[in-house]
């Protein structure tokens, strides 16, 4: 079921892509061309007035990456509220997490999504 993306919000996901963060960048590197066990993840996608960071629709996963200004934001809690009373999950990485350990962050998403990705079938 796909959505209307207001242009706004198209354009500012275009945005996003352009002037990600390094840890974004380095991320992306893993979970792009379905490198992480075949997974498909697009990047920066404008959902319902907000946009992801990373998603695997498959697997109903949303993974975000957080620096500071995250911290304990009630924003966030409302946001990932709101996509789970949609099926998704949403997983969080600080910035420093992915840059010090990709490869376990990477292993954290791997979990996630096939534990998602088997419960389905």
């Amino acid at each position: 079921m796909r959505q209307r993306v207001p242009p706004t919000h198209r354009r500012f996901a275009r945005e996003m892509r352009a002037d990600s963060t390094k840890a974004e960048n380095l991320l992306w590197q893993a979970l792009r061309n379905k490198q992480l066990e075949g997974l498909k993840f697009k990047r920066q996608v404008p959902m319902d007035g907000y946009i992801a960071d990373f998603v695997c629709f498959e697997a109903k996963l949303i993974v975000e990456v957080d620096g500071g200004q995250h911290s304990e934001s009630p924003r966030d809690a409302e946001r990932d509220s709101h996509f789970a009373a949609q099926g998704f999950r949403t997983l969080r990485f600080w910035n420093d997490e992915i840059e010090r350990n990709l490869d376990g962050v990477c292993r954290s998403i791997l979990l996630e999504a096939k534990t998602r990705t088997d419960t389905a079938d």
